[in-house]
């Protein structure tokens, strides 16, 4: 018994470190480095900043089409091939990136790169988790590839704005497809449980139906919920370097800044496992939501002032926190294990939709206006998990 139990701890000890890392470069080379190098990619292809965040909606769109089935392959063969498979196309997405010389170009690569996100990073390994690890350690490891990716993607920032400046964004996004390569593409291979072993666990474990989830009120508190503050959060990670240097801020404050966010995603989590050990997630969630959406609504009033600005940009590292680990929890508590994956793809592909209209809307409205709309999306998101967070339902 102790031997069996030494060989659980190890294999999650694997996901957690494979995860962590993975997610860290993936999320790196195909999304966080987009708004250190959009105005220089604006300005090296002849396009608006709008028509380069198009790109970021591409990708979004393409992750939508592709959640569902994704879910499905999922639920019944696990994740080995398909997170490694996803980890390639990822690699070869940001080499197409680097190499684009027009918009149709980059509007192509993008298209790769949402398929590359939809089948490698956090959906996709949420649901290895939660097949792979018994309940109790569910949990514990979502909060600790999500505490390590949450941070770690952050402190990047000023990395990434001095490559961008010393090497230019082609040579960057080459680096960061030949990191990628090196380490996501044979963790997946080697560590992610086989199709025969997903499927040996997945038939012990009970779940409710899509069709069943569709026809319950819950599940759609929970979608309008996580899309609010889907929605509201892209479009502010996206344009806040951006907005940032717009009100006057240099780049090296503007870069730094949103290394709060990264810091205060690990000080929620952490705070869940300690302070708030055993309480209901989905009241938890409620007020970090409105966290979020408070701060964004007060940003505007920040101007210059670099305290009042760190708050406010820290508020979003505290929704974006506990909302990551939120609604993977929620959804397993609520429905089940046997089908998690296509239950979450389903509020997946809204939350892409409204990934991919945010970020539009930010760039045309291009000032303080985006950062209301923003707040108001978490305020709505907020507002939506009350009715969850009164009854009770969703995790601790």
């Amino acid at each position: 018994m102790g031997l069996r139990h030494r060989e659980v701890v190890v294999d999650r000890r694997l996901l957690i470190a494979v995860f962590a890392v993975s997610n860290t470069v993936a999320y790196v080379a195909l999304i966080q480095i987009l708004p250190v190098i959009i105005d220089d990619m604006a300005t090296g292809l002849g396009v608006s900043r709008t028509a380069v965040a198009g790109a970021s909606t591409v990708s979004t769109l393409m992750g939508a089409l592709a959640a569902f089935p994704i879910g499905r392959l999922m639920d019944r063969h696990g994740g080995r091939i398909l997170m490694t498979a996803g980890s390639l196309i990822g690699v070869g997405a940001a080499v197409m990136w680097s190499q684009a010389t027009s918009l149709p170009m980059l509007y192509v690569a993008f298209v790769f790169v949402g398929l590359a996100i939809a089948m490698s990073t956090y959906e996709a390994a949420f649901a290895v988790i939660v097949v792979a690890t018994d309940g109790p350690h569910r949990d514990r490891t979502i909060l600790a590839v999500t505490m390590i990716a949450g941070l770690s993607t952050y402190l990047v920032y000023p990395l990434l704005g001095w490559m961008n400046d010393e090497w230019g964004w082609r040579t960057t996004l080459l680096v960061l497809s030949a990191v990628l390569l090196v380490t996501a593409v044979p963790g997946h291979l080697l560590v992610i449980p086989s199709g025969r072993a997903h499927r040996s666990r997945v038939e012990h474990r009970t779940g409710v139906p899509i069709g069943t989830a569709l026809r319950q009120r819950r599940f759609w508190y929970l979608l309008i919920a996580f899309v609010g503050q889907a929605g509201s959060v892209t479009a502010f990670l996206l344009l806040v370097i951006s907005y940032l240097l717009s009100v006057g801020h240099s780049m090296w404050i503007a870069t730094s800044i949103p290394i709060s966010i990264g810091a205060m995603q690990i000080l929620s989590r952490l705070a869940l496992v300690t302070v708030l050990r055993g309480v209901a997630l989905a009241p938890v969630t409620c007020g970090a939501f409105a966290i979020q959406g408070a701060g964004l609504l007060m940003l505007p009033l920040a101007g210059l002032s670099i305290p009042a600005t760190l708050l406010c940009v820290s508020a979003v590292g505290i929704g974006q926190g506990v909302g990551v680990i939120a609604r993977p929890s929620i959804v397993a508590d609520n429905f089940g294990v046997a089908h998690f994956a296509s239950v979450l793809a389903v509020i997946t592909v809204p939350m892409a939709v409204a990934r991919a209209a945010s970020p539009l809307m930010g760039a045309w409205l291009g000032d303080w206006r985006f950062l209301v709309i923003c707040g108001a999306g978490a305020v709505v998101a907020s507002i939506a998990l009350i009715p969850l967070a009164r009854a009770g339902n969703g995790g601790s």
